[in-house]
């Protein structure tokens, strides 16, 4: 009786001591990391979809080259796309010069640099299944369109979109889960201040830097269960 006591007892404790530990962790870092993605996403879903339209139904001989273009941010080493973003946004740039010369901004260790190198790290994965979606259109149906005399705005929000929902839901769902992920781009433009630019990813990064595992595991733990309940999502939509 006397074990199995001991044995209740430090079970309870282990269970209290989790509760109190997560409860004592900071989670700014996943809020700003939501907060990064949700404006990346809703900024390149209007600033994509006229691109990913174009791709679609154009033939030009240029479309393989822009193709490549947007799509260049999948293979390019993070440290490499953020160095020239952190060099681009500087303010010895003209473009960082610009904007702390005429507005007071700095582009460069704060959310709006982090946000601006995001768009440019997520681009792909938001363009990319908006161009399959459109290309997997019957043309009979944007044709139908055309002759009913609606535009290329109308049938593009009207008759194009409501048709490609599965292809849809994957670039929202896809880009934001990416951009709550993103680390390297994040790191060489904003760097780590806390709630300023220190992401989830940022902050588990540093906690195994000085040897913090079991924040290090349950921050980890937290990325791993968004993960998996988002592609969940995605999955169950598309299947049904």
């Amino acid at each position: 009786m006397s074990k199995f006591y001991r044995i209740v007892t430090f079970q309870l404790e282990n269970r209290f001591v989790a509760k109190r530990y997560l409860l004592n962790l900071d989670f700014a870092p996943f809020l700003l990391s939501f907060k990064l993605a949700f404006f990346t996403t809703t900024i390149l879903f209007f600033l994509t979809l006229p691109i990913a339209w174009y791709l679609s139904q154009t033939d030009s001989k240029i479309k393989p080259f822009l193709e490549a273009l947007f799509a260049l941010p999948i293979v390019l080493p993070p440290s490499v796309l953020g160095f020239y973003l952190l060099i681009a946004l500087s303010q010895n740039s003209p473009i960082g010069a610009f904007f702390k010369d005429n507005f007071g901004v700095e582009l460069v260790f704060n959310f709006t640099g982090v946000l601006i190198a995001s768009l440019f790290y997520s681009l792909p994965f938001m363009v990319q299944p908006l161009q399959s979606g459109f290309e997997s259109l019957n043309r009979n149906i944007l044709e139908a369109s055309y002759i009913a005399g609606k535009g290329k705005f109308e049938t593009l929000f009207k008759v194009a979109l409501p048709n490609i929902k599965p292809a849809l839901l994957t670039a929202l769902v896809v880009t934001f889960a990416h951009t709550v992920g993103e680390f390297g781009v994040v790191l060489m433009v904003g760097g780590s201040i806390p709630e300023e630019t220190k992401v989830a990813s940022i902050a588990i990064y540093e906690f195994v830097e000085i040897m913090d595992y079991k924040s290090a595991h349950i921050y980890s733990l937290i990325m791993v269960f968004i993960s998996f309940v988002v592609l969940l999502f995605v999955y169950l939509f598309r299947n049904r």
